[in-house]
């Protein structure tokens, strides 16, 4: 992945996305103005951070990569599967619709996530101009939101899913992401042919690793070309807000991704 500091903003981008068609960043939790323990570019807004704060690091992301906040098309993220299109950006004044994935054809409109631990996915049909980014948690994960999303850009923009590249961001990684029985359970419902690939145990603790298992279902859907961040959020506390690391009262990263 390419790193990029402007403003004394840190940000990501997949390497396989090409810069003079789309503009993308996995923002750090660098370069912003909301303290400790949400230091200090936290973009979520329901974990106890101040609400301006909030909206003064939005500001400042946005601005980094050169869009106005108001070209913003987000969502409320509750661990669904539902994939939202949209033409237009939400209006600021209106509130979020529940969704997990969300996707435009249209210039002039900014999909924007937030994260802490889950998995970002980016997608990017260059042929269709299509673009989409999905949140991915461990049920996100098995029941296969990536494969949905490609469908969902068949659906509506006529992608093929074999011109699709896609990105998996910065998240939890395979040796800090412990689950339980209910959780194995479901992994092995979701994956029967593959599900000893993506469990592994160690010392009587099983791990889930959701790189690998988010990777098959993109494989699954006929994308071919993904590349891969592998950065443990867990692990690198000094870029990413980690859930699973830090507890609830921690901030969360943002994603954005537009077409030029």
């Amino acid at each position: 992945m390419r790193t990029i500091h402007k403003d004394g903003i840190k940000y990501l981008q997949f390497e396989s996305f090409p810069e003079d068609r789309v503009i993308h960043a996995l923002f750090t939790r660098q370069g912003g103005v909301s303290p400790s323990p949400w230091d200090s570019l936290n973009q979520g807004g329901t974990t106890g951070d101040d609400r301006a704060h909030v909206v003064e690091n939005r500001r400042l992301a946005f601005g980094s990569v050169g869009l106005a906040v108001e070209s913003i098309y987000d969502v409320w993220q509750v661990h669904g599967s539902r994939i939202l299109s949209s033409g237009s950006p939400r209006n600021l004044d209106h509130p979020h619709e529940k969704a997990d994935g969300i996707t435009t054809g249209t210039q002039g409109v900014t999909l924007f996530m937030r994260f802490a631990d889950c998995v970002p996915i980016l997608l990017y049909d260059p042929l269709k101009k299509v673009i989409s980014i999905v949140h991915a948690g461990w049920l996100g994960t098995v029941n296969h939101i990536a494969k949905i999303a490609v469908a969902r850009m068949v659906q509506d923009y006529g992608s093929e899913p074999k011109s699709i590249l896609a990105g998996i961001g910065p998240s939890i990684g395979p040796d800090h992401y412990s689950v339980k029985e209910d959780v194995i359970s479901q992994v092995k419902g979701s994956y029967p042919s593959g599900w000893k690939q993506l469990l592994n145990e160690l010392e009587s603790i099983t791990y889930f690793d959701l790189w690998k298992a988010n990777r098959l279902s993109l494989e699954e859907a006929g994308v071919q070309r993904i590349e891969t961040a592998c950065i443990c959020t867990a692990c690198h506390l000094e870029d990413w807000f980690s859930h699973r690391a830090e507890g609830a009262r921690t901030g969360r990263f943002g994603v954005l991704l537009a077409l030029k």
